[in-house]
């Protein structure tokens, strides 16, 4: 049994937790928060130890009726692992901590690499973190691009992708964000950081990017054009895709125009908080003239890493291979998503996943 402590408890940090929480061979030991706000109080309502991120805050916690298990150093000691899902820039100041008691770390995307050893996906490098001390699961835009392009690799040889990401200008909860009424790019200047992030993960890989900045909350969104080494039909395509566990397959029946009928769509199938665990990719939008691939996807930037977390701590604290990993995480998380309509199934594939109670 793994111990798992998390650092941080906001959008990533309380999706791990939970993940966390389900797998059958890790306990989770307890979260770290910075303030007695409402998610400390969900982490209390899901009976979840809770910890203080910052020793000198601990009164806060007092003061609004909240008991503690410790402070953020008592759960580092209690852990195996700590996966670390503070904001970005936190993370880097904390492996110190982690560093001085010993204990591996998970961290998240928003880190620059060389705050690990091992910039990790699941899919694309699982075994490069078999054993390392720290591992930086990679952001949500680059974890659906390695998704996406492990599997073309695999089958078809990628000569090279070009992708245009439009994304969402904060989460839900971020009020603070924008643009407001505007789309930017984001960054200006081209390539943006996105392609050298998969190149961690997928070095042999060439991708260019180019990102703007939308005002919305709900998903990105990726125009992608890969120029294959063979030429494969649009079919074949489609099904090398539907294979893909963490990649669900929208069937052109189904009627999702867009991100908003994404959110709709998980809530009806069940999914905690709505959540997408899995690329999304429009099947009537998978195109395939001579070389070059083109196609759309959405990517839920709240939760498709966290499947990635759990897979990460598997590859530093056990034995496991990536086949075994990515199986017991879908099966606990109830990740591969699909439609029930023809179109988008093939004959022999895996059963539709029940709705969470």
């Amino acid at each position: 049994m793994i111990r798992v402590g998390v650092n941080g408890y906001g959008t990533i940090g309380k999706r791990v937790a939970d993940a966390v929480a389900a797998q059958p061979d890790m306990e989770l030991v307890g979260v770290a928060k910075t303030s007695p706000n409402y998610e400390a109080e969900a982490a209390v309502r899901r009976g979840y130890d809770l910890y203080a991120a910052v020793p000198d805050r601990a009164d806060a916690f007092a003061a609004a009726g909240v008991d503690l298990a410790g402070g953020v150093a008592d759960l580092v000691d209690a852990s195996d692992v700590v996966v670390d899902c503070c904001p970005a820039g936190i993370g880097a100041e904390n492996r110190e901590l982690y560093e001085a008691r010993d204990t591996p770390a998970v961290f998240q995307g928003g880190e620059d690499a060389d705050v690990a050893e091992v910039s990790f996906n699941s899919r694309a490098n699982f075994e490069d973190a078999r054993d390392a001390d720290y591992v930086r699961v990679v952001s949500c835009n680059t974890t659906g691009l390695s998704r996406l392009l492990a599997p073309l690799e695999e089958r078809f040889g990628v000569e090279k992708a070009r992708v245009t990401l439009v994304r969402r200008g904060g989460d839900p909860g971020e009020t603070s964000r924008g643009p407001i009424n505007d789309v930017v790019p984001d960054p200006v200047g081209i390539p943006s950081h996105h392609g050298p992030d998969v190149s961690t993960v997928l070095p042999d890989l060439t991708v260019d990017t180019a990102a703007l900045k939308a005002p919305t909350t709900q998903m990105h969104t990726h125009s992608v054009n890969v120029t294959l080494e063979d030429a494969p039909d649009p079919e074949a395509v489609r099904e090398l895709l539907a294979e893909e566990s963490r990649v669900f397959v929208i069937p052109e029946t189904a009627a999702i125009d867009g991100a908003g009928r994404l959110k709709d769509y998980a809530l009806d199938a069940g999914r905690p908080r709505g959540d997408l665990w899995e690329n999304c990719v429009w099947g009537e939008s998978i195109n395939v003239a001579g070389r070059d691939l083109y196609l759309f996807q959405n990517v839920h930037q709240e939760a498709d890493v966290v499947p990635e977390n759990v897979d990460a701590v598997r590859a530093m604290a056990t034995d496991v291979d990536a086949a075994e990993s990515t199986a017991r995480t879908d099966e606990t998380l109830g990740v591969g998503l699909e439609s029930v309509f023809s179109d988008g199934r093939i004959d022999g594939e895996r059963e539709p996943v029940p709705a969470d109670d």
